[in-house]
Order: structure tokens, then sequence, then C-alpha cells
């Protein structure tokens, strides 16, 4: 990536940003709208001038932010918008666009999600087994719990009771979250044997994990409305600023 002018590298790290921290905004360089740094996308060039994924905002130099799902990028990117939207961004600089840059994205936020599992699970904040789970979350020592999506709703039922009577949260209907990633998924991502659901006993590691899941199926357009259609944002959006192209 570029040599920065005057951001440090790995400054956007999602790393940079624990439970409860205040985060800068960033502005969506295709519907205007502002969101958190780690809700939102990061888009980098390479020295060559390819717009390239910086899903974990590392990269050095300037970057834009992206903030609507795959499906929505890949009609901007049809229909000359987004083309048009990184060029006002990255103000004139030559750029290659990738045609498979949605896919690129996709992977990339896979990527991260289970690097950052597998590295939970190395240091012990992570829990797999129905039973180990359900004896902790039963006990209050679960901060958030996951169910691969393939996984039965009698078998996430039980876990999901457990964990609200841990948390003395009966009757408020909470339960855990269903991944964007079946158990064959989840079972090569981290190495073992038949992975159905899993729980993390730290606060600070169920805010990472919980933030790029919810990255990652909002970009999958998992119960999200298509922004880019409403009233042509693009064309209304303010030329962007420094929070949409930091």
């Amino acid at each position: 990536m570029r040599i920065p002018h005057n951001e440090p590298l790995g400054s956007d790290s999602l790393e940079a940003h624990p439970a409860g921290s205040d985060q800068p905004e960033r502005r969506c360089i295709l519907t205007g709208r502002n969101g958190a740094r780690d809700e939102l996308i990061r888009l980098a060039i390479s020295p060559s001038g390819e717009v390239l994924p910086d899903v974990q905002a590392r990269a050095s130099g300037r970057g834009a932010w992206i903030g609507v799902s795959r499906g929505e990028l890949e009609t901007a990117l049809a229909k000359g918008k987004l083309k048009g939207a990184l060029a006002r961004a990255f103000k004139g600089e030559a750029l290659s666009i990738p045609e498979d840059l949605g896919a690129r994205i996709e992977a990339a936020l896979l990527r991260v999600l289970t690097d950052r599992l597998g590295l939970e699970m190395r240091t012990g904040f992570l829990l797999l087994g129905s039973e180990r789970i359900a004896e902790k979350a039963r006990a209050g020592k679960v901060a958030w719990l996951g169910h691969a999506s393939d996984t039965s709703e009698d078998g996430a039922r039980k876990l999901d009771q457990a964990w609200r009577v841990g948390e003395d949260a009966e009757g408020s209907g909470k339960h855990g979250m269903r991944l964007p990633l079946d158990r064959a998924a989840l079972s090569v991502a981290l190495g073992r044997d038949n992975v159905v659901h899993m729980a993390l006993t730290d606060t600070a590691a169920a805010h990472r994990i919980d933030t790029l899941v919810r990255r990652l199926t909002h970009f999958l357009g998992q119960g999200e409305t298509n922004e880019i259609e409403q009233g042509d944002p693009v064309a209304d959006a303010a030329e962007p600023d420094v929070l949409a192209t930091q």
C-alpha cells in the first residue's frame, strides 16, 4: 500500500478500540452515511493503483470507507457509481478496480473472523462443546454465545436458556448469535471436529468477535436494506471529507 503522509501504520486497527471506547466515525463513500470505524470496511490502493480491501484498516496512506452489502457494492460497481465515488475519495488518482472486489472483501472478512476465533481459542477465552458451554453459561461466566448456521434449533435453544439463567435474564429473549459459517467451516477454521456451538468468557474478546461477525453479516446482506437505491445517496452525498478518506 502507499506510504502514509500523516497516518501511522496500524492506527485504524480494529484492536485499537476495545469495548466501551469512543470510536471516530467514518463516512461511506457510496451512501454518505457515517458509522463507527469498526462497522465499515476500508479500501486502500496498492502502489500500482489497484483498489484492495483493507478490512483491518492497517494499510498506510489514504483510504476510502464503505458500509454497504456485497450486493449493493457490486451494483454500484456495475453502474459506475463505485468508480466515481473512489475517484472523488482518492482525488483523481489513477485507479484499477478488480471485478471481483466483492468476493475479495468477503474472503478477507471471513479470514479475519476465523483467524481471530483461532486466536481466542489459543488464549483460552473460546469455549467449545455443548456441555462445557452450558456449565459456564449457567454459572454466569459466558460473555458471548454463538451457533453455527446449520445448528439444530433444539441445541441452540438449550444453550440460549442456560445463558439467560446465568445472566439472570430469563424471559428476556436473549440468545446466542447465529454465525454466517456452518459447522464444517468452523471445524476447519479451528482444527476441531464438529464445531457447532462456541462461547467466549472474556468481555473484550466477546466485543472483538461480535464486531467482526456483525460486519461480515452486514456485508453478506443478511437482514439489511438496500441503502444505495434509497434516493440515490451517491449523487446526493456531499464531497468526501476527512471522515471518508483517512
